[in-house]
């Protein structure tokens, strides 16, 4: 049921039921997070594997130490630039997150999100909520209520509908060694705005074994039409005559033609823009029953580098 009470979605969670929840980046498939019972729903409903741990969702910075522990210093500036909003905290857990939430390891992945609707539904609850992306995983990320509905139909009892996402993409996860921050991955926060916090940020690479973080996978966000990314759309496409193309681009450099369907991510060239236009412009394109979805590769620069992340992970290999 998609819906937008509360109380509702109040009701399901303390039965430890899974919700979906808005956020600014994505819809959340949300359980408490204190409950073992709750999160294995979680991971079945997603099909995700164990191995692949969750973000925490916490209702206001405060609630950071209901969670975590031996918070460094840079943890809590960032928490203060950033929260509420799209950054996610890889900290020493607290003995209350079960093993299951983290994936067996000691750090937890933290966050407070920025939605009216959700932060007034953790402002009731007295237990943080454990929410993944509400999709199948692997699938493209869902950004707003009607796409959660269409994944999951009637096995999720609440949809709460906070309209669509406003940043459109995951949010951007710091972890820390030796107090050190260690990008684990982009997001919605270039990694510019918080080396504008904390001065250097390392870089860890992703990992299909063992993630240390969510959101490390190689092969993620993905359409079920094959889709290939390239520096050149036009001379792409010269590749596969008589085929049905979609076309996922950065700006309209590309003629109409009726061989082919256009999602244009920002006209202006807004990279903020084309992150929030695209899970929905995937979307969209993946209903059309195409031979392939040709997807333009963005100047890799601030949030054009988390864009081209997601669009690298969901390529064909």
């Amino acid at each position: 049921m998609i819906t937008t009470s509360i109380d509702l979605a109040k009701q399901v969670l303390c039965n430890n039921g899974i919700i979906a929840i808005p956020t600014e980046t994505v819809y959340g498939l949300a359980g408490n997070a204190f409950n073992e019972s709750a999160v294995e729903k979680i991971f079945a409903l997603k099909k995700r594997p164990h191995f692949n741990p969750l973000i925490v969702h916490i209702k206001s910075a405060d609630s950071i130490m209901d969670v975590a522990s031996a918070i460094p210093e840079a943890a809590l500036l960032l928490a203060t630039k950033f929260w509420p909003g799209p950054l996610t905290l890889l900290l020493n857990k607290k003995s209350n997150i079960p093993d299951l939430v983290t994936a067996g390891k000691p750090t937890v992945a933290v966050r407070m999100p920025n939605h009216p609707l959700t932060l007034s539904l953790l402002e009731q609850l007295d237990f943080p909520l454990a929410a993944p992306s509400a999709n199948p995983f692997g699938s493209i990320s869902p950004t707003s209520a009607a796409h959660v509905y269409n994944y999951f139909q009637e096995d999720l009892e609440v949809v709460l509908d906070g309209g669509e996402c406003n940043n459109g993409v995951e949010s951007t996860i710091i972890g820390f060694e030796n107090n050190l921050p260690v990008l684990y991955r982009l997001g919605a926060i270039s990694v510019e705005e918080v080396e504008a916090v904390v001065g250097k940020v390392l870089i860890h690479s992703k990992n299909d074994e063992d993630p240390a973080a969510p959101g490390m996978l190689s092969r993620h966000y993905s359409p079920n039409t094959n889709t290939y990314l390239t520096d050149d759309v036009a001379e792409f496409i010269k590749q596969y005559p008589n085929k049905k193309i979609g076309l996922l681009l950065f700006k309209d450099a590309i003629e109409d033609n009726a061989s082919f369907h256009k999602e244009v991510l920002s006209a202006e060239g807004d990279m903020a823009e084309a992150a929030k236009n695209l899970y929905a412009a995937l979307h969209r394109l993946d209903k059309l029953n195409l031979d392939i979805i040709i997807a333009e590769r963005l100047p890799d620069e601030g949030l054009g580098k988390t864009i081209n992340d997601r669009l690298q992970r969901a390529v064909e290999k």
